[in-house]
């Protein structure tokens, strides 16, 4: 049963614990002046004879006890994570009848240094209100401000030399590309156990250079002791390596505005003797794929020109691609991926042709479905298995059986349901027969240019590859082979701004499904 001196004691853990804030430098030497100060007063309450001068008479324990735990700072002492609650030993010994408010005060103690560990990461890192933060810790807003204030001043006393990054936090967009079975639910990606806010500056911050975890402290503005709990996260999950002893560095790719400087200022120039000659040849690859009796989706031929030519793009880096592409180690999942990341203002445009890619392989596995990122021209996502099933079903039947499939498909827009019932499937769709009509007639007018092509596209990534971190070989030489089919969007950017062929309708996808067997 709680007693009063218990109930008392208890009400005065929060102010304690942030007079313990504000006198230690650590979160582990916080938790444990809080507790010897209030394991001392617990012993000498009985010894208090007006309980009206309970506050004072506790402040002045709590200064006492503070000035001899600063005393034995230098000798070793028991450290207690917030994780573990053991039995504290003390010199004096206690009643058994006391053991209980010891155990409930270590409970408390334990939750309260959680808190304080991350609300100034929720604060300043993912950029939660007050408001927000109470709602996610089940706390008043006032007790979050109150507890902000005293996270602040911990922060001023424990980082004099931050740098001035502290406290900016960047913000980055994080995918994998490589293969791997997520459904996003059950089986989330792997970009979500790293896509915290401070995560993503510590990636960031040893992305060109390796950082340890006191320089990533002062750069990033809070204590090391949060660094280092993200280190052993991103280590984890295979996002950074420890290139020396206490030194880490990002083990991916981070797009930033460096990469899209080189394209603005080297691409088109390095594609402009042989310019002509691919305009002629995708003119050509349109007139004669305009031909082929494919399922059109009703679209434009302005529409499909540009479909045509980042599939004979995609073509010819399949044919003609010499470039090297390492092969995916296995990841701690038992997929085969690497992480990628985005920190692009957007002020300059980085050439590629991102392509998402997916198919109903265990089901009917007869159908895949390509979603390109293709300049001025809106993008969606890959289609999942049972999207491509119904689709499937419609184009070769008229109907199917998967009405709920098809209502997901409808609701995200690869099918549309007519007024008469009939469904409309929104992409393109090529037979295996027809696909390789399309690639003769793509292989007839790109295999005269590809020695020319090929040359130009190696002279280009010679420069391009030196602006990858060293110990990045393998992602860099991913990066570069994309390059091939990348330079399609250097020609279209050339030819909407000359004015050579039509902008594609405001509605626009360019995505296609292929039959493979």
């Amino acid at each position: 049963m709680r007693t009063v001196k218990q109930e008392v004691i208890e009400s005065y853990v929060e102010k304690v614990y942030g007079y313990a804030i504000n006198h230690t430098y650590s979160r582990e030497e916080a938790d444990e002046l809080a507790q010897e100060i209030l394991f001392t007063v617990v012993r000498e309450l009985p010894k208090l004879r007006d309980e009206n001068k309970f506050e004072p008479w506790l402040w002045s324990i709590a200064n006492n006890v503070t000035k001899s735990f600063r005393r034995n700072m230098g000798k070793q002492r028991a450290m207690y994570s917030y994780d573990t609650l053991e039995k504290l030993p003390f010199e004096d010994e206690y009643f058994d009848e006391e053991e209980e408010i010891y155990d409930s005060l270590r409970t408390k103690i334990a939750m309260l240094s959680e808190i304080y560990r991350d609300i100034i990461v929720l604060y300043y890192y993912d950029g939660l209100s007050t408001k927000t933060i109470s709602e996610r810790l089940k706390i008043p807003e006032g007790t979050v401000r109150w507890r902000l204030s005293e996270a602040r001043k911990k922060l001023k006393k424990e980082c004099t030399d931050m740098k001035e990054t502290a406290l900016r936090p960047v913000k980055m967009w994080l995918d994998i590309y490589g293969n791997g079975n997520y459904n996003g639910k059950t089986i989330p990606f792997p970009t979500v156990y790293i896509d915290d806010a401070l995560s993503q500056n510590i990636l960031y911050y040893c992305y060109e250079q390796a950082n340890s975890i006191e320089e990533l402290a002062k750069l990033c503005g809070v204590p090391a002791y949060y660094i280092e709990e993200r280190i052993q996260n991103l280590l984890k999950r295979e996002a950074i390596i420890e290139v020396s002893n206490g030194k880490y560095q990002t083990d991916f790719v981070i797009w930033s505005d460096k990469y899209g400087i080189y394209c603005e200022e080297n691409a088109e120039k390095a594609l402009m003797p042989i310019m002509e000659k691919l305009l002629k040849a995708l003119d050509g690859i349109a007139e004669e794929a305009a031909a082929i009796d494919f399922y059109k989706a009703e679209k434009s031929e302005a529409d499909l020109f540009y479909l045509y030519g980042v599939m004979a793009f995609s073509y010819a880096s399949w044919r003609y691609n010499s470039l090297p592409y390492p092969a995916f180690k296995k990841r701690y999942d038992g997929n085969e991926w690497c992480y990628i990341g985005n920190m692009e203002t957007g002020k300059h445009h980085r050439i590629g042709i991102s392509r998402q890619h997916s198919a109903n392989l265990g089901s009917r596995g007869s159908c895949n479905h390509t979603s390109y990122l293709v300049s001025g021209i809106k993008f969606r996502k890959m289609m999942y298995a049972n999207y491509i099933n119904v689709c499937e079903d419609i184009l070769c039947n008229g109907t199917t059986e998967d009405t709920y499939s098809a209502a997901d498909a409808i609701r995200d827009g690869y099918i549309v349901k007519r007024e008469d019932g009939s469904f409309f499937v929104t992409a393109p769709f090529f037979t295996k027969e027809q696909k390789a009509e399309f690639e003769a007639i793509a292989d007839k007018y790109f295999a005269p240019l590809i020695p020319e092509y090929s040359e130009i596209v190696n002279k280009f990534i010679s420069g391009y590859k030196k602006l990858f971190p060293k110990h990045l070989n393998d992602d860099a030489d991913r990066m570069c082979h994309n390059i091939f089919i990348g330079m399609y969007e250097v020609v279209l950017k050339y030819v909407q701004r000359t004015g050579a062929i039509k902008m594609p309708s405001p509605n626009c996808y360019c995505d296609v499904l292929i039959q493979y067997k």
